[in-house]
Order: C-alpha cells, then sequence, then structure tokens
C-alpha cells in the first residue's frame, strides 16, 4: 500500500466517522422533539378535560362490528399492531441479516427494540392506569395495564420501523428506497391505529400518545446504531 492510498483510507475513515456522528446528533436531536411531544400529550391526557372531551365524543360512538370476511380481514390487519407477530418477524429477518452479515449488530438492535418497548410502553400503561372506551369511563384508577399509550400503536411504529431501517442499512438501498420504507411503516401504522380507534379498544389520545412514544424510541434505537461504529454495515448516505 502506497503512502497515498495510506491518505485516502485515513481520510475515508475520518469522513465515515464525522457521517455517523451527524447522524447520531440528528437521531437524539428528532427523539428529544418526539418526546417533548408525548410529555405534552401525556399532560393534556391526564390534565385537559376539553382534550379528554374529544375522546369521549369518539368514544361514545360505539364500536365498530363487521361480520364475515370484512371482519377477518380487520382482525388480520389489526394483527399487524401485534407484538407476537411483529417481534416474530422482526427477529428472524433480524437473524438472516446477521447471518447474511456476520454481524450480531442487528439481531442486537431488534432486541434492544424489543425490550425498550415492553419495558417503557409497559411501565407507563401501569403508572398512568387509564381505562379503555369499552369500559363506559374516561378515568386513571385502573389496576394493572391500562389504555394509555396504545401499545399497538407503539408496536407499529416502533417493531416495523427497526425492522425498516434494517433492510435499509444492510442492502444498499438508495436514499430514495429508504422514504418508500418511512411511507411503509406509516401506512401500516395508520392502519393499526384507525382500526383501533374505530373498535373502540383505543381512545383517540392513546394512539397518538402511542405513536410518539414508539417514533421517539425508533428514532434513540437508531441513534445507539450510530454511536457504536462497525466495519460491517455498509455505508449509507
Amino acid at each position: 500500500m502506497t503512502p497515498a492510498d495510506s491518505t485516502t483510507d485515513a481520510q475515508y475513515t475520518v469522513t465515515v466517522d464525522l457521517q455517523r456522528r451527524r447522524q447520531m446528533s440528528n437521531a437524539l436531536r428528532r427523539s428529544s422533539i418526539l418526546l417533548a411531544l408525548f410529555a405534552l400529550n401525556t399532560l393534556l391526557v391526564t390534565q385537559a378535560k376539553w382534550y379528554r372531551g374529544i375522546d369521549e365524543k369518539l368514544g361514545n360512538r360505539g364500536a365498530l362490528y363487521l361480520k364475515g370476511l370484512n371482519h377477518h380481514l380487520v382482525l388480520w390487519l389489526d394483527n399487524l399492531g401485534l407484538r407476537g407477530l411483529s417481534a416474530t418477524v422482526l427477529l428472524i429477518a433480524s437473524l438472516a441479516i446477521s447471518i447474511r452479515f456476520k454481524s450480531w449488530r442487528p439481531l442486537n438492535l431488534a432486541f434492544l427494540s424489543l425490550i425498550a418497548l415492553n419495558l417503557v410502553v409497559g411501565a407507563l400503561k401501569v403508572i398512568i392506569g387509564r381505562s379503555k372506551p369499552l369500559d363506559g369511563v374516561d378515568n386513571f384508577d385502573v389496576n394493572g395495564v391500562g389504555s394509555y399509550p396504545s401499545g399497538h400503536a407503539a408496536n407499529a411504529v416502533l417493531t416495523w420501523g427497526v425492522l425498516a431501517y434494517l433492510i435499509y442499512r444492510y442492502t444498499h438501498r438508495a436514499l430514495r428506497r429508504a422514504k418508500f420504507l418511512t411511507v411503509g411503516v406509516g401506512v401500516v401504522t395508520g392502519i393499526v391505529a384507525a382500526i383501533s380507534l374505530f373498535r373502540n379498544t383505543h381512545w383517540l389520545s392513546d394512539l397518538i400518545g402511542g405513536v410518539l412514544i414508539g417514533a421517539a424510541l425508533l428514532v434513540l434505537v437508531m441513534a445507539v446504531d450510530r454511536y457504536v461504529p462497525s466495519v460491517k454495515q455498509p455505508v449509507q448516505p
């Protein structure tokens, strides 16, 4: 290797490192914004009667009941927000990527996201203890797992989002493909949230809170990935 080659490699390493640090900083900033929005939504849910009044108007209209094929289709789409299905898909895909690139990082990121989801969202549900629309009353004295924030919505954003992130990071996809994957995650999340709302299994503010906390955790996982360098992860824009 010539001195010129060594200089070029060093410059390349510095460029990649600066890019990684910039991406980490951007992810941390976005996550902070999302956490602040979640805190604001939580404050409104617990303190603002006018905000919960919007929930009650939607909750009092009754649940959506379908029959036959439509009923099964809605349930199948709703399952996209279930941790059992999405976690299984994520773990299988991340294992395949880990084997392909001979790196534990994809699988570690998958486990990190699932652990964060269960710990953070689970704790919030127990601490806040909000009742569900089907209970017929909106209060905060539920013993056990409450309704806020929506685990379905948080799971849809975080789990499918991590899967999309791993696909983007490890399959040499162009930046425009990242936008396509982002839209896909948004569509899945929107479907899960809409079904939960029309089936009256969650208040609207539950779903907003779930999306916000799920997105915040997703971006935090990205920040962790950007914080730790990896020579096996393809360089992306």
